[in-house]
């Protein structure tokens, strides 16, 4: 299970059902102990998961954390 914090950066593959708007990428806004704020990028819109959901994507690997190395380098 990843620790999420605010300010993370995920890659939306297009396995990520959720992804209605057709972004890219996403950004977490913020973490509670039971949801995920994010903001989509492309266009800019936002939703709220029950973090348990948000972790399902992640683990099914439909939501990759981009690091800060790679922002850095491209």
């Amino acid at each position: 299970m990843l620790d999420l914090t605010n300010n993370m950066e995920f890659e939306m593959k297009s396995c990520f059902t959720p992804n209605i708007s057709n972004s890219h990428s996403l950004k977490v806004l913020d973490v509670t102990p039971s949801s995920v704020i994010i903001q989509m990028n492309d266009p800019d819109c936002r939703g709220v998961f029950p973090i348990d959901s948000f972790q399902y994507w992640i683990k099914k690997g439909s939501l990759i954390q981009i690091s800060d190395i790679e922002k850095k380098t491209s």
